[in-house]
C-alpha cells in the first residue's frame, strides 16, 4: 500500500525553516510563537508537544498559556495581540466552550493569526496548507478529478474547500450526517476527510485506487485516532495517508512557516 507520508515532506521543509531562523537571529530578530490552551485533553497535549518540539528543532520559541476557561483565553489573546516580543499567536482547539471558538480566534490580531482561522486572518489555514502540500508533493492531480470533503469545520473543511476551489476543483462537500455518505464517497477519486469521528470512512466507502488523507483526530479508549477506520489499512488498492506522521507533521511544519511570514511581516526586507 501506498502511504502518503507527511513526516518525510516535513523534514525537508524544516531544514529550510531552520536555515531562515538562523539567519533571522543573526540580525537579532528572535522568532515567538504563543499558544494558548484550556485544560487537559489527549489531543491537545500532542499537538502542543509537537509544536514544542519543532519549535526547538528550528529555534523558533514555543510560548504556552494555559488558561482555565474561554474568559481567560479571551484576556489572554488580546494581551498577546500587545506583545510586541510576540509575532505570531494561536488558540489551540477545541475551547472548552466551543460555542465561543468564533468569537475567541476572532480576537486574535489577524497579523499574528498564524493558524488562519479568524475572519480577517492573514494567513491560510495551517491544516488546510498541509493537506495541499501534501497531495501536492506526492504528485496526486486535482483537476479533473472527483474530490469529496467529509467535515465542514473551521480548523480543515471549510478553509481546505476555498483552498481547493481557488485551486480549480468543485469538491463535493459532505459531512459525518450526510444520509448516503457511503453511496456518495463510492464516486470520489479523492476523499479528504477531518470529522474527528473514529472509523467513520470505512471500507465500502472507498474504490480501488481511491486517495485517501485523514486529517481527522479524536481521542478514544486513551489514544488519538483519525476518521478511517483500521480496515482501509489492511488494503493495497488504495492510497492513504498513515495512521501515525501523515497531515500532522506537516500542519505543524505549515503552522511555523506561517509564523516566520508573520515574522518577515513584522521586521520588513532585510
Amino acid at each position: 500500500m501506498k502511504r502518503l507520508n507527511g513526516a518525510e515532506l516535513a523534514g525537508y521543509i524544516k531544514a529550510r525553516q531552520a536555515k531562515e531562523v538562523r539567519r533571522l537571529k543573526a540580525l537579532r530578530v528572535h522568532p515567538v510563537l504563543a499558544i494558548i490552551s484550556e485544560g487537559q485533553q489527549p489531543v491537545n497535549e500532542l499537538y502542543l508537544r509537537l509544536k514544542q518540539n519543532y519549535g526547538r528543532d528550528i529555534g523558533v520559541a514555543v510560548k504556552t498559556i494555559d488558561t482555565g476557561d474561554t474568559v481567560d483565553t479571551k484576556r489572554a489573546v488580546l494581551a498577546l495581540n500587545e506583545d510586541d516580543s510576540v509575532q505570531a499567536v494561536i488558540v489551540q482547539l477545541p475551547l472548552s466552550n466551543p460555542d465561543m471558538t468564533r468569537e475567541t480566534v476572532n480576537l486574535i490580531d489577524p497579523a499574528k493569526d498564524v493558524d488562519g482561522l479568524g475572519a480577517e486572518a492573514a494567513y491560510d489555514s495551517a491544516t488546510a496548507m498541509a493537506i495541499m502540500w501534501l497531495l501536492a508533493g506526492y504528485n496526486v492531480d486535482l483537476p479533473g478529478k472527483s474530490v469529496a470533503v467529509v467535515g465542514q469545520g473551521r480548523l480543515v473543511g471549510r478553509p481546505l474547500v476555498k483552498m481547493l476551489v481557488s485551486a480549480g476543483v468543485e469538491p463535493l462537500i459532505l459531512d459525518q450526517d450526510t444520509p448516503d455518505l457511503a453511496a456518495k464517497l463510492q464516486s470520489a477519486e479523492i476523499i479528504i476527510t477531518a470529522t474527528g469521528h473514529p472509523g467513520l470512512i470505512t471500507n465500502q466507502m472507498a474504490r480501488p485506487g481511491t486517495v485517501i488523507v485523514d486529517a481527522g483526530s479524536a481521542s478514544e479508549d486513551g489514544q488519538v485516532k483519525g476518521d478511517a477506520a483500521n480496515e482501509l489499512y489492511e488494503r493495497e488498492d488504495i492510497i492513504i495517508t498513515p495512521q501515525k506522521g501523515g497531515v500532522g507533521p506537516l500542519t505543524v511544519a505549515a503552522l511555523f512557516d506561517n509564523t516566520l511570514r508573520a515574522v518577515r511581516a513584522k521586521v520588513g526586507p532585510s
